[in-house]
């Protein structure tokens, strides 16, 4: 039996599947019951809970997303909790339709046990993704209720 990747190895292999675009694969990392929370996610769910409701999201991202990642300046810290990393980096961001190129900042704090993701705190500029996309309309609609 082969020794579980450490939290540091369990989020590197997720940003390298959002890098390569390997969105089927990336509910694999996580626990049956593990839970995602998106702080500034402006609408939508800020919390998805379960390994089923992740793959879900993983499948719609995959289908809809019009932009190619790259993460660039990747800092990975170790806690005083062996379960938990900080991880600090930009995304490269391309988007296709509009043409524009851009950095997008992130944060997740993850906690990974026996190998999967049991939980994370997501911190994403998702408003430079929206305008980037020429969204900004649709985001003002949506929080305005319309």
């Amino acid at each position: 039996m082969s020794e579980a990747l450490s939290p540091r190895e369990v989020f590197q292999k997720l940003l390298d599947g959002i890098a390569t675009g390997r969105f089927s694969e990336l509910a694999e990392l996580y626990a049956e019951d593990a839970v995602v929370e998106t702080a500034f996610e402006p609408v939508g769910p800020r919390r998805i809970e379960g390994r089923a409701a992740l793959r879900e999201r993983f499948a719609a991202v995959s289908a809809g997303s019009p932009m190619e990642l790259t993460p660039v300046n990747v800092v990975i810290r170790e806690t005083d909790d062996p379960e938990v990393v900080v991880a600090e980096w930009d995304y490269r961001v391309h988007h296709r339709v509009t043409g524009r190129t851009f950095e997008a900042a992130n944060i997740q704090v993850l906690r990974a046990r026996d190998g999967l993701i049991v939980s994370s705190r997501d911190y994403h500029d998702h408003l430079a993704l929206v305008v980037a996309g020429g969204g900004l309309p649709h985001l003002v609609a949506a929080l305005d209720g319309k």
